[in-house]
């Protein structure tokens, strides 16, 4: 201490005479500076005096020409402001008179009431009770913390406390934006109370209207209720993802205890979400919600409301997240919520993409889905409705129990206690395209449900894509089951899974077989463009620009696909070629019976009938002769594809009967290396488990066959094979006798090739395409671009 003290003292000394030195130089200058103004005086006096007028002149200048500005931006505004009464005058009025009338008949209560909502089975049997949780977990004001307070004001708005409803700076920024993206809305300026507004009173629609009514409700609101009470109402009403309401059910739900329990840093971590539920999904994006809670930590700390230490702290600490006990409906339940929520949100005319012309316009399509995902699915919970499903319990209860036994031997645990090893399902009926069961993971009685794999994870497919990309497509383009490839190693190419090169062989024997080769070779044929494109027309939601190179053809897909989207577009080969939307709703209605959502199924025709057909019959194969050998039901015809991703890490299954398609997907979360895992073993093993279940005691029909059109020499030109050339004629001695009359079989026309009946092949090419698609030289074949693809592309994949 004491020699801080000396040099504290030492630098005051420092200081002191570098500024008595400085004093010195400044009067020594001065001095000298007087000395030559005596000597200069006439000089100077004349070269002041018109610089003094010069610069008058200047600033007089300048003083004018902001008067201009101003007077001139004064009269823009005010013809601004008469053309905007005159062209909205009266709506604005209305808007104000709405908003009144909204606020005036509210109470209390209207923030907290609600009405359950019901689901039903495929039977009409009551499956679960969509009560929400806020209204058993609202919090009054005084039994919030006040960090949960803190939190919000400080991330979410600022001003609270001074402003009456809305903060003019921001609404001055966001219409600034809003002129210099030409009438787009890009960003946001609520208060916490218009926020409140928008939650409880209004509709979906992001629009000048509705901004103006949100405007008067806030501030009708700030004249109504006090701080502490529009505080308690926002931190009941407002959405933390997976259908939890207000900060007390958010944290039963993700910690699995009562707010007044967490820590400042799971404070601030649920405080991240309300922003965009979708972004900050702490279950699906926890990476994006700790980056939230960071910098919400941060404004604590600038706003005085933490200390250093405390805001270290809480940066440093992990996140657990804590589930609730599963219901073992509960993967059913989930889904169930998710379409429901979607075809709400068709119903009010949202539009779904996957793809997109810039990053700009994906986050704006992303925003804008969450807010409208989030107002739809609280109306799920809270509106009262009766959803009426497609689903199946008793197949359901089938399917989660093949996936259970298959896989219990697997009994590792990550830190959360739940299963490493996993596995996901989807059960589909090919006659009405909907989803009859629906498996996310395997059953813990303890654990709750972290994620439903069967739709929100998506995996690389292996060799499972190649029917929908490769071979299909490929019957689309002139190729028949029997049609000659060359199965060869080539520089640039894969390898095949079993080392094994085979030449010339029919396609059909490709496909059993999986040989990557040949799928690569006919995929760089169609190209990449053409192959993807069907899945696009199928809404496989992930495809990334990345994905237009040949490593596509055998399941390296940057991304992955989902257990759904591989199982609906199985069911449409089933189906000739005719692509259903996989969903389990088929109606949903109001508290009085009112039909609000007739969910009929949307049809599209991505493959002709014909090529659709040649797949069944070749994936028949690979159940009795390929790489599926060994799945084969009971009594019933099958067809299937087997897919093994590189290291072992993915495996799938995905087949059908003429009655139900079913797609698994088994594999580590994140993703492991497994000896044994392969399409044909426990993929395998769960489908053919729960297929010949439910297919017990149905018709064995067979699948419908295929046209052939081709003519024999086409035939045999495909086959490989050399026509026997046309003997030379000779001519046939005349008969010295009558030969005696005995009747002959000669053939005295010779046959022709059956008509078809007619049958139109339907040739529809998917239009949907990419906006964004790298030229891979799939002309070419591979020419190194790609370093996934530089010294031949290795996947495992039967």
């Amino acid at each position: 201490m004491e020699n801080n003290k000396n040099n504290s003292r030492n630098g005051s000394s420092v200081t002191n005479s570098r500024s008595a030195a400085s004093h010195n130089v400044s009067k020594s200058n001065n001095s000298v500076a007087n000395n030559n103004g005596k000597k200069d005086s006439e000089k100077m006096t004349t070269s002041k005096k018109p610089k003094k007028k010069k610069n008058k002149r200047l600033r007089q200048k300048i003083r004018l020409t902001f008067l201009a500005v101003f007077l001139v931006f004064s009269l823009l505004f005010l013809a601004g402001c008469l053309f905007f009464d005159y062209k909205y005058g009266d709506a604005f009025v209305e808007y104000q008179k709405e908003a009144n009338k909204l606020v005036d008949e509210s109470t209390p209560e209207t923030f907290r009431q609600m009405e359950t909502s019901l689901v039903y089975d495929n039977n009409k049997k009551l499956l679960s009770v969509l009560k929400g949780e806020k209204d058993v977990y609202y919090l009054d004001y005084e039994d919030i913390p006040e960090s949960v307070v803190q939190a919000m004001i400080s991330i979410e708005d600022k001003k609270f406390l001074q402003h009456g409803g809305v903060d003019l700076s921001a609404n001055i920024r966001a219409a600034i934006a809003l002129i210099k993206h030409k009438g787009h809305i890009t960003q946001g300026a609520s208060t916490i109370t218009q926020q409140l507004a928008r939650g409880i009173f209004l509709s979906n629609e992001v629009s000048y209207e509705r901004k103006l009514k949100e405007i008067f409700i806030a501030v009708d609101l700030e004249k109504k209720y006090n701080k502490k009470q529009i505080m308690e109402f926002y931190l009941n009403n407002i959405y933390f993802a997976n259908g939890y309401y207000g900060i007390q059910a958010a944290s039963k739900g993700y910690f699995n205890t009562t707010v007044n329990k967490l820590s400042l840093s799971q404070i601030a971590f649920l405080c991240a979400v309300p922003n965009n539920p979708t972004i900050y999904d702490p279950l699906d994006h926890p990476e994006n919600t700790l980056k939230r809670r960071d910098r919400i930590l941060y404004q604590m700390y600038k706003d005085g409301n933490i200390s250093e230490a405390e805001y270290d702290q809480a940066v440093a600490e992990k996140i657990k997240l804590k589930s609730k006990k599963l219901d073992r409906n509960n993967y059913v339940e989930t889904y169930i919520f998710y379409c429901a929520t979607r075809a709400l949100m068709e119903q009010q005319g949202f539009v779904f993409k996957t793809q997109f012309s810039s990053d700009k316009a994906k986050d704006d399509y992303n925003k804008e889905y969450s807010e409208i995902y989030a107002k739809c699915q609280k109306s799920l919970y809270y509106g009262g409705y009766r959803i009426y499903t497609s689903i199946d319990m008793a197949k359901q209860e089938e399917l989660q129990k093949a996936v259970d036994n298959t896989l219990a031997d697997f009994t590792e645990k990550n830190d959360e206690g739940v299963y490493k090893f996993q596995g996901a399902a989807v059960s589909i009926d090919n006659k009405t395209g909907r989803v009859i069961a629906i498996v996310g993971g395997r059953y813990q009685e303890s654990q709750g449900i972290t994620l439903n794999r069967a739709y929100q994870s998506f995996r690389q497919p292996g060799s499972s894509i190649k029917p929908l990309i490769v071979y299909t497509p490929s019957f689309e383009k002139g190729y028949y089951p029997d049609s000659q490839v060359n199965d060869h190693k080539f520089d640039g190419g894969p390898s095949n899974s079993d080392g094994v090169y085979l030449g010339k062989i029919p396609l059909r024997q490709a496909v059993e077989k999986s040989k990557n080769t040949v799928a690569w070779q006919l995929f760089q044929e169609l190209t990449p463009k053409v192959g993807l494109s069907y899945l696009l027309n199928m809404n496989f939601s992930k495809i990334d620009k990345n994905d237009y190179y040949p490593a596509a053809s055998l399941g390296g897909l940057t991304n992955g696909a989902s257990t759904l989207e591989m199982t609906s577009a199985y069911a449409a080969l089933e189906n000739d070629g005719v692509f259903r939307k996989p969903t389990c709703i088929i109606t949903i209605k109001d508290s009085e019976g009112n039909v609000i959502v007739d969910n009929k199924m949307i049809k599209k025709q991505i493959y002709s009938q014909n090529a659709a057909r040649m797949m069944t019959d070749v994936l028949t194969g690979v159940i009795k002769n390929g790489t599926g050998r060994g799945l084969a039901l009971d009594n019933m015809i099958s067809a299937g594809k087997t897919g093994t991703t590189n290291d072992k890490k993915d495996g799938w299954f995905v087949g059908y009967t003429p009655y139900y398609t079913t797609g698994v997907w088994v594999g580590y979360d994140i993703p492991k290396t497994s000896s044994n895992l392969a399409g044909a073993t426990y993929p395998g093993t769960i489908w053919k488990t729960y297929m010949n279940q439910i297919n017990k005691g149905l018709d064995n029909v067979p699948f419908p066959s295929y046209t052939d059109t081709r003519s024999e020499e086409e035939k045999a030109e495909d086959q490989g094979i050399t026509p026997t050339p046309t003997p030379t004629p000779t001519d046939t001695p005349t008969p010295t006798a009558t030969p005696t009359e005995t009747p002959t079989n000669t053939i005295t026309e010779e046959p022709t090739e059956p008509d078809d009946g007619g049958d139109t092949e339907i040739t529809e090419t998917p239009t949907e395409e990419p906006t964004e698609i790298p030229d891979d030289g799939s002309d070419t074949g591979n020419n190194g671009d790609n370093p996934e693809t530089d010294n031949g592309w290795d996947i495992t994949s039967p």
